[in-house]
């Protein structure tokens, strides 16, 4: 096909501000899916994002357009997510592309993750075309979302385009503007092949699906192809697009997105962001691939059944196949077994992670309390990244332990803006400094990510009755005084509830989470004692009482030694129990343990 007649570009937004929408809108226009088969977020094809009502896997679709110039164009769209848990997902689809359409809320205006996917993709060198979404709400003052484009981001009125997703108002005038406005790919059909790999996914029949972006030469079955960075030869078995259905096609040509298999079953073979060439006649220089970017949240990941281990295995492998952001190495745990220490971004992407795995691969899973990465220097002269609160070194070893600290950008009506520096600084943040946007306050702090992580957002929402929103990026270690803490359940230890604490927030800590387990740990046949220790000394217990069971029923009349005989016999019974006992421990207490 000729290449100029094809326009690559990913719809990219702040959450909840119309993306999956507009790309629904996109394909019913287009006749790309019919009215009848029609379902909203189209896109979204994991039931979890049906359910969740976001975008969690960027999803691209081929689409084609008669333009008014009577020329039939060939649109490639990527619908991507909004949470900056999955960023990385965005950051993925802009490499396949040379433009971005940057959709705001006509009601909600200019938020913090639009600002950092504008820059996302200023980075990659995108034509950035903005799009003003939601103008069929009442009472909307249009004139103020399109001065916010023109004042925070620097867009030319002229290039503002005003839609309805919802009611499909402004698609056609937005598609001619796409034709005239992103440009169409660069490279050469007659150059060696080189093509990125920018996605994946796990078929158990075809084996692996590899998305890819054709940027020179050309793709065709049968082909003999060698992955540049694994260094491994493979034949090409199939060749699709997504339209939206995957569909197979001859070939695909300079400038195309779409998918090939090649029979490999095996997740270690393949990586996002690998430069695929032709074997016999190679491109001298790979593609520039991704960053490879660091997990922000780590915890363990451990089957119930530790007959599962090696399904867990299995299943974290094909996952990471479409999530690379994913980290993970086994480990093993007293209570548990053997599991995985996982890194995430987030603690949404650790949900999302651990439902996937629970529903896609059946597994039934424990997770342990969440913590962030700390830099240790011990006295001599060794720097060591400390995951695992079990693998502290003795304090006597330790010179200096740092944090991580991310530098957070919260976007608030102005009116709120006391209560938003007030949480801040509870929080542990250092202010930066404060600048007017338009009509709005962007107020940047230094937060630790122990406490930006758990409800920092939520919270931020609620101080700001919902019209505040927070981007963060990664700062750097800086030196803090950690703690310890452990809980004791019968006087032993359960590494799983183990986590480092900031020393002035221990107690507080220790004593939310004994209070929270006292509640979730159903009654036993014995009496369970809860204990958080910090530092050597108890600084919170608590008592979960026994199961009551009325030993002395059957005696009615009689002496009163035979009923203290039996509440003998009854008390040894429960100490023989408690010393060989198992405390059940339900996931409840795990998650609450989160929000403490």
């Amino acid at each position: 096909m000729n290449k100029s007649f094809i326009r690559n570009f990913s719809i990219i937004a702040h959450i909840d501000h119309g993306k999956s929408t507009l790309a629904d809108r996109f394909l019913l226009y287009t006749g790309a899916i019919d009215e009848r088969k029609f379902k909203n977020q189209l896109l979204d094809d994991m039931d979890l994002e049906r359910e969740r009502g976001i975008t969690i896997k960027a999803s691209a679709v081929r689409i084609q357009y008669k333009a008014k110039d009577g020329n039939e164009y060939v649109f490639n769209l990527i619908d991507t997510p909004g949470h900056v848990d999955f960023s990385y997902e965005v950051e993925k689809s802009l490499r396949a592309c040379e433009g971005a359409l940057l959709v705001i809320d006509a009601s909600q205006g200019v938020e913090s993750q639009t600002v950092a996917n504008y820059y996302l993709a200023i980075d990659n060198n995108l034509e950035i075309l903005p799009v003003v979404n939601k103008i069929d709400i009442a009472n909307i003052d249009l004139d103020h979302a399109k001065l916010q484009f023109m004042e925070v981001l620097h867009f030319k009125e002229e290039d503002i385009q005003l839609v309805s997703a919802k009611e499909g108002i402004g698609i056609e005038a937005l598609f001619e503007k796409i034709v005239k406005f992103i440009p169409e790919p660069d490279g050469d059909e007659k150059s060696p092949l080189q093509a990125l790999i920018f996605d994946m996914k796990y078929d158990i029949y075809k084996g692996i699906i590899i998305y890819v972006r054709v940027l020179n030469g050309s793709l065709k079955p049968n082909m003999k192809i060698r992955m540049m960075h694994m260094g491994k030869d493979y034949s090409v078995e199939e060749i699709g697009m997504f339209m939206p259905e995957a569909t197979k096609v001859k070939r695909l040509g300079c400038g195309e997105v779409g998918y090939i298999t090649c029979n490999i079953h095996e997740p270690r073979e393949v990586r996002v962001g690998d430069t695929i060439t032709d074997a016999i006649n190679p491109t001298a220089e790979p593609l520039e691939g991704y960053r490879q970017l660091n997990p922000l949240v780590f915890c363990g990941v451990y089957p119930v059944n530790t007959k599962d281990f090696m399904g867990l295995r299995e299943a974290v492998e094909k996952l990471r196949l479409s999530d690379p952001s994913l980290v993970y190495e086994p480990e093993s745990s007293q209570s548990f077994g053997h599991g995985f220490r996982c890194g995430f971004l987030g603690l949404l992407h650790m949900e999302i992670v651990q439902e996937r795995l629970q529903r896609e691969y059946d597994l039934n899973l424990i997770l342990t309390t969440p913590n962030v990465q700390y830099r240790i220097k011990t006295k001599d002269g060794q720097v060591e990244f400390l995951e695992n609160p079990s693998e502290l070194p003795d304090s006597s070893d330790i010179a200096a332990i740092e944090e991580p600290y991310l530098t957070v950008t919260i976007m608030t009506p102005v009116e709120h803006m006391d209560g938003v520096m007030e949480l801040s600084k509870r929080k542990r943040g250092v202010f930066v400094r404060s600048a007017f946007v338009s009509d709005r306050m962007k107020i940047i702090y230094d937060v630790p990510l122990s406490e930006v992580i758990v409800d920092f957002n939520d919270m931020i929402k609620s101080v700001t009755r919902g019209y505040g929103s927070i981007d963060y990026t990664f700062k750097d270690y800086l030196p803090t005084t950690i703690s310890k803490l452990e809980i004791q359940i019968n006087g032993k230890i359960c590494d799983a509830f183990s986590f480092l604490v900031h020393k002035e927030k221990a107690y507080e800590k220790g004593l939310g989470l004994v209070t929270k387990l006292k509640e979730l740990i159903p009654q036993q046949l014995f009496e369970v004692r809860v204990q958080a220790t910090c530092d050597g000394r108890i600084i919170s217990s608590a008592r979960v009482k026994s199961m009551g069971k009325n030993v002395t029923a059957k005696c009615y009349g009689g002496d009163i030694t035979r009923k203290r005989k039996l509440w003998e016999k009854q008390k040894e019974g429960k100490k023989r129990m408690k010393q060989i006992g198992n405390v059940e421990i339900p996931q409840e207490a795990f998650s609450a343990a989160l929000k403490i």
